[in-house]
């Protein structure tokens, strides 16, 4: 077993301030949904073999808990780059996870995303 892709939500016209946050700020890149479900709005992203796709979903309430965990090469790099777009980064967990460094940030909708380093 494998994981494809992991789903957050996003209110109706979200997609913009999504492609900040993952595209500018995490620099994933991209991807066409297929013709069958563009009409449903969000957009999908890929960096590596992590994929994440941002759907919409009315009514919206962002995932504050629940997460996807993303490992970084960089996560000074990564927390600035966020930061600077204007994206809350919360460092207070930094040394907590054995093996890694980590944080933890939300995208511009409020979903809770965290970047580890090992």
């Amino acid at each position: 077993m494998r994981l494809h892709h992991v789903q957050v939500a996003c209110p109706r016209g979200g997609e913009d301030l999504a492609r900040r946050f993952y595209g500018d700020g995490l620099g994933m890149t991209e991807v066409a949904k297929p013709g069958t479900l563009a009409g449903r709005g969000g957009c999908w992203f890929r960096a590596g073999s992590a994929e994440i796709h941002i759907g919409v979903e009315e009514p919206f309430v962002p995932a504050r808990k629940a997460h996807p965990a993303f490992v970084v090469d960089d996560l000074d790099a990564a927390g600035a780059r966020l930061a600077e777009l204007g994206f809350e980064v919360d460092w207070t967990e930094r040394h907590t996870f054995p093996g890694f460094e980590r944080l933890h940030t939300f995208d511009g909708h409020g979903n809770r995303v965290e970047l580890l380093q090992s």
